[in-house]
């Protein structure tokens, strides 16, 4: 598990400019142009501070960047500002690269740990380079993001540590690996402190900066962590249920990893032939490319995307539940909107 719109460059293009903006429809025009223009700004940043320091640096700090990305964290806290009387001011842009550039370093982390070929399509840098490389790629981005919460105040640097603490607290809980404990319980709490807490980030750093209420930001906040784990859980089932031409995506990526995602985890737990016989299978990852298609096989005769779509559901109300507490306009449908779109990629 490592989760405005980019456009995704080959490995030749790693020189090109970053997008321009968000495609997102946001379902209001006026709002559409708002978060658009923001997003500009944030990619502007975000290219000039990938292009500060020497070039046997700066060459591998803007590799992933320039591959791709959704975006998602910093057009969030574009959102959030809008609460406020100043949204979209020049600290929200900050603090929208702040969160972004936290999660490209946690990309070149996540690689090396998972000893991973690809990322956004191109070679890993750990894979193009070496695990030394990415790994200090991941160290100078936070470098820079630090350089840049320093100039947001002590409330923001302050949040921050305490976000970077959770987001190495799920790193270490989903290597150490559940133990004696639930898995699912562990898998929850690993995607809340992995995928959940940028997001949640993104939220309060923006309702922070664009001047909304302490009760806005704490539902902002709140918010993002509900719909980080849905984000997560949803692209999990994907992985395993997805059709190619339609997600881009090959089925079973997790599995031949050894990563046991949520819809699985509740298939191990099926009393019956189905799950006697994946739990007789799933002892480690699953390399052979015909057993990887009797266990998905398998995964489809299971009620794993069921159970895992009603713990989605469960999410949503969450998140639907800190929309409520926030004013009924145009930003909160639009918030509104995103979670159903994340929802439907799953049918």
């Amino acid at each position: 598990m490592s989760n405005g719109r980019t456009v995704s460059h080959g490995p030749g293009d790693h020189e090109k400019t970053f997008s321009r903006g968000t495609s997102v429809n946001l379902g209001d025009e006026q709002l559409n142009e708002a978060i658009s223009s923001g997003m500009r700004e944030v990619e502007e940043l975000l290219a000039t501070e990938l292009t500060v320091g020497e070039e046997f640096v700066t060459d591998k700090v803007r590799y992933l960047a320039a591959a791709g990305g959704k975006r998602f964290r910093p057009m969030f806290a574009l959102l959030a500002s809008q609460y406020g009387a100043n949204p979209a001011n020049a600290d929200v842009i900050r603090a929208a690269v702040v969160v972004e550039m936290t999660h490209l370093a946690t990309l070149y982390h996540d690689d090396v740990m998972d000893e991973a070929d690809k990322r956004r399509g191109v070679d890993s840098a750990n894979s193009r380079w070496s695990n030394s490389m990415a790994i200090l790629a991941g160290d100078y981005l936070l470098a820079r993001a630090s350089r840049i919460m320093a100039q947001l105040g002590v409330d923001t640097v302050a949040h921050f540590a305490a976000t970077f603490g959770e987001l190495v607290t799920g790193q270490m809980r989903e290597t150490v690996g559940p133990g004696d404990g639930d898995p699912i319980e562990h898998y929850r709490a690993v995607v809340r402190e992995k995928t959940g807490v940028l997001i949640a980030s993104a939220g309060f750093l923006g309702g922070l900066h664009g001047g909304a209420t302490p009760e806005q930001i704490d539902a902002l906040h709140r918010f993002g962590y509900a719909i980080g784990t849905v984000f997560q859980i949803v692209d999990d089932i994907i992985d395993i249920y997805s059709d190619t031409d339609q997600s881009g995506k090959t089925p079973g990526t997790d599995l031949k990893e050894g990563v046991f995602t949520l819809p699985v985890l509740y298939a191990l737990e099926e009393e019956g032939a189905v799950g006697d016989e994946l739990r007789a299978r799933l002892t480690g990852p699953v390399s052979d490319d015909d057993e990887v298609a009797t266990v998905l096989d398998l995964l489809h005769r299971s009620t794993g995307r069921e159970k895992a779509l009603a713990d989605v559901h469960r999410y949503v109300e969450l998140a639907e539940a800190e929309l409520a507490k926030l004013p009924q306009n145009d930003t909160t449908a639009a918030l509104r909107t995103l979670t159903r779109f994340t929802v439907s990629r799953v049918g």
